[in-house]
């Protein structure tokens, strides 16, 4: 029997091309390309022929309403609809955690300059600002004095968007130098890495260096914890080392890895598809 897999994208990235090399070695398994930038959808119409649906995105908000509407025809979305919109915005995946008792690192919310300062300097200098939805380390401010805090939080005030207007502040963690990635696939954590950058930021869209990390049975837990906690099929989850104990930074739902690979020595697109059609055959 043919499973049909829904393969939702953008631009073919490195990773998109990786999985569909993996897709292609599969016997049984026919690919539906799915351009975000060219699909369009029927309210109350299935018109997709498909079993299940891997979301590759790039763009959040398509991504998001995209797998809603999947999942409203009945189609099996990875990841899914609960997940995205926990993880594309960082104030939900910080509640979420917190519900679910997961250690993170110091969150507060504000929603107007005088109320965001106060809880800065309640907080204790440094903090980062950042916004709730965005990637990549873009728009991320580490803010150091009360002047610098004044003069960022009102270029975020008129930005325009309602989201600059929510400012979600995390007391700053002294990382020295690096963080931890991991990446959970179902309920393994299957491998992760260390970014490592002279810079505060330490995301490899911004030059940072990966190398190997052993997966500890405390990152083990936290790690599948942190994904559990937010129904997670395939996620990587950013991690804190911090006096001692593991902090979840941020967890992505459409996880890049193609500068994990080799570094780790683990076939981690393989192991995706692997999970996706088990998922589709259950299904079926």
């Amino acid at each position: 029997m043919n499973i049909k897999i829904g393969f939702l994208h953008s631009l073919i990235r490195k990773e998109e091309k990786l999985l569909l090399q993996e897709f292609r070695k599969r016997p049984n398994v026919n690919l539906v390309m799915l351009d975000d930038r060219e699909v369009s959808f029927h309210l109350g119409q299935n018109g997709f022929n498909i079993d299940l649906l891997l979301e590759r995105c790039i763009n959040h908000s398509r991504a998001l309403y995209a797998i809603r509407l999947f999942e409203g025809m009945g189609i099996r979305c990875i990841n899914n609809y609960h997940t995205a919109s926990i993880c594309g915005d960082k104030l939900l995946t910080s509640a979420t955690l917190q519900e679910n008792n997961v250690p993170q690192p110091e969150v507060r919310i504000a929603f107007t300059e005088k109320s965001a300062i106060k809880a800065i300097e309640e907080m204790g200098y440094p903090v980062v600002l950042k916004p709730v939805v965005g990637s990549w380390g873009r728009l991320i401010a580490k803010i150091n004095d009360k002047d610098s805090a004044e003069a960022i939080l009102e270029h975020k005030t008129v930005l325009g968007s309602y989201q600059h207007s929510i400012f979600y502040l995390q007391k700053y963690i002294e990382k020295k130098g690096r963080d931890i990635r991991s990446f959970v696939i179902g309920d393994e954590c299957i491998c992760a890495i260390y970014r490592t950058s002279e810079h505060w930021k330490t995301n490899t869209a911004l030059g940072a260096k990966t190398s190997n990390c052993e997966v500890t049975d405390e990152i083990r837990e936290i790690s599948l914890t942190a994904a559990r906690a937010v129904k997670g099929d395939i996620v990587a989850i950013d991690l804190f080392e911090s006096d001692g104990s593991i902090l979840v930074n941020e967890i992505n739902y459409t996880m890049e890895f193609k500068n994990s690979i080799d570094i780790t020595g683990v076939n981690i697109p393989g192991k995706i598809v692997d999970y996706v059609l088990k998922q589709a055959k259950l299904k079926s």
